[in-house]
Parts: structure tokens; C-alpha cells; sequence
């Protein structure tokens, strides 16, 4: 599987007035962070964050293993920030990671940003929110409808930053030819539901730069509350390589013996029912020089006994 395209849609949407979202376009690497603290620490924090998945070096680890790696070098790295400097204290961020590796899409994800697969029409979300909101609803102790209009559904109850270590939620998803993921922040999945998300991708087909910025078009239209930030990639399968299908190769001719030239090809036999004719005779050219002065002396003799016969 390879990346056929990939994209980013980012704004402060109608009532923020800075940007802490922060996102990673690092093909096969792919990542969304949603800051939070006061002033600009969540700024600070979503954007250390993002940095620490392009510069860490996560030596062997691939796959699920490499992007909780990943993330928890993120979480190192803010936390760090936030206990060094007082203007930051208490700061996170949310980080959804996505690993393109041959033929699987590893997850990575701590927070309530989210990662969507769009597969054959149909919108599932790969995520869990880590969220009070979440809790409450897994609990049975809040409705679906309760929770789009809660008071506090901006609660996270896990960050990256916020402690010395983080759980990570990592997993691997198979991919297929046509795949689309989507990497988003809460401030599309509150204001557009999965219906809606789902309408607006259909809607703009194959141009996933322009169902990007769709997206946040439509988080703007219903009241841009929080900063709205939008990745997608979608995947295909290589066209030249084999799938189930198993692909015989020619054998190789054998090297030749030696450098001998080869020999003239033997003519073709005389087609079926047709005769062949013999090549015609030739005499070489000294015989025919003997022959000659041969009948030269037979005539001289000839001449000489008419000459004698009429002497006598």
C-alpha cells in the first residue's frame, strides 16, 4: 500500500482568539494536537508536541510500538516544559498519531481529537475519547443527546504533558485500496456530527484538499466554537505489485560453453513431394589447360602426315 494524497486544514474558527491546534505532515507520519492551558501554554504545548514526532528517533520500533514511542517522548518533552517554567504549568495537549507501514495504518491516541476510516461509504471512528463526557455516557449514566449539550464535554481525563507518563492507546488498522483516514480535532467532531462528516466527504469525492477544507467550513457554519483542524490521507494499492496472484518468470537461457561463433544454420530441407536438383558440375581450370594443349598436338601431328603424303 502506498499514500496516493494527503492534506491539512487548520482555523481558529469564530470565537478563539489564537491557534493551539498544531498538526504533522511528515508522510508516512501523520499527527493532530489540540493544546490546552492558560495564555499561550496550550500553543506552547500542542506545538512541542507535534515537533517531538519529527525529530525523535524511534531506532526499530515500528507499528503500534513506534507511535506510543513517539507519544510518550511528546509527553516527556512538554511535561518537562510545563515544570521548568512556571508560565506554562499544567499544560497538554491531545495527540492523535497515524504510521502509515506497508500494508497497516498503526494508531496512536491520548485525549478527544480523533482519527476516522472512510471505507466503502461508510464513517468509523478508530478513537476513543478520553473524556468525563465518554465516562459518562459508557456508564449509562448519560444519553447520547445529554452528552452534544453537556457543560463540561470539553473535560479530557487523559493528556499528553500533564504527568510524567502517559497511557497511549496504540493499535493497528489492516488497510485497503481507497482507504481515507481523517485525523480531527474537537472543534469539528462538536460542532458536526458523524452524519454530517460523512455527508461532506461523499460531497467532494476524490479532492480530499477540498473536503478538508469543507470540513471546517461546515464547523465554522454551526458556530466555530474551538480551533478546528482537519488531516486526511487516503491509501491505494500498488498497482505493479502482486496481490493473491502468483507471478511466473521466465527461465533464464543457459550461458554459452565458449566464445565460439555459432555455426551457419543447415538449409531447409526440400518440401514434401518436390525434387531436388543437383548442383551442376564444374571442372577445375588445370585440367582444362592439359585438355587444350593435348588436341593442339594430336592437330599438329595431324597436319604434318597430310604434309608428308603429298611430299611423297
Amino acid at each position: 500500500m502506498s499514500i496516493s494524497a494527503f492534506t491539512a486544514a487548520t482555523d481558529t474558527g469564530r470565537k478563539r482568539r489564537r491557534n493551539e491546534d498544531a498538526y504533522v505532515l511528515a508522510p508516512p507520519l501523520f499527527a493532530i494536537a489540540d493544546g490546552m492551558g492558560g495564555a499561550q501554554a496550550g500553543e506552547i504545548a500542542s506545538r512541542l508536541a507535534a515537533a517531538a514526532l519529527e525529530d525523535t528517533d524511534s531506532g526499530s520500533l515500528s507499528g503500534p510500538e513506534r507511535v506510543r514511542s513517539l507519544i510518550q517522548e511528546a509527553n516527556r518533552r512538554v511535561h518537562e516544559r510545563s515544570s521548568a517554567d512556571p508560565t506554562t504549568s499544567g499544560m497538554g495537549t491531545t495527540m492523535t498519531v497515524a504510521l502509515v507501514e506497508g500494508d497497516t495504518v498503526a494508531i496512536g491516541h491520548v485525549g478527544d481529537s480523533r482519527a476516522y476510516l472512510l471505507r466503502d461509504g461508510r464513517l468509523e471512528q478508530l478513537t476513543e475519547d478520553h473524556s468525563l463526557v465518554n465516562e459518562l455516557l459508557k456508564s449509562g449514566r448519560l444519553s447520547p443527546e445529554e452528552a452534544e449539550t453537556h457543560p463540561q464535554r470539553a473535560v479530557i481525563t487523559r493528556a499528553v504533558g500533564t504527568d510524567p507518563d502517559v497511557d497511549v492507546d496504540a493499535f493497528p488498522v489492516p488497510a485497503r485500496d481507497g482507504d481515507l483516514f481523517v485525523l480531527c480535532s474537537d472543534g469539528l467532531t462538536d460542532m458536526v456530527d458523524d452524519e454530517g462528516i460523512l455527508d461532506v466527504l461523499e460531497r467532494n469525492g476524490d479532492d480530499i484538499a477540498r473536503a478538508a477544507k469543507a470540513l471546517v467550513a461546515e464547523a465554522n457554519k454551526h458556530g466555530g466554537e474551538d480551533n478546528i483542524t482537519v488531516v486526511a490521507f487516503r491509501i491505494e494499492g500498488d498497482a505493479d505489485a502482486p496481490t493473491s496472484a502468483t507471478m511466473t518468470l521466465p527461465a533464464a537461457a543457459p550461458e554459452p560453453e565458449s566464445e565460439q561463433p555459432a555455426p551457419a544454420p543447415a538449409p531447409p530441407p526440400p518440401p514434401s513431394g518436390s525434387r531436388s536438383v543437383p548442383a551442376p558440375r564444374t571442372q577445375p581450370a588445370e585440367s582444362r589447360v592439359r585438355i587444350a594443349i593435348t588436341m593442339a598436338v594430336l592437330l599438329l601431328v595431324a597436319v604434318l602426315l597430310v604434309v608428308w603424303g603429298f611430299t611423297r
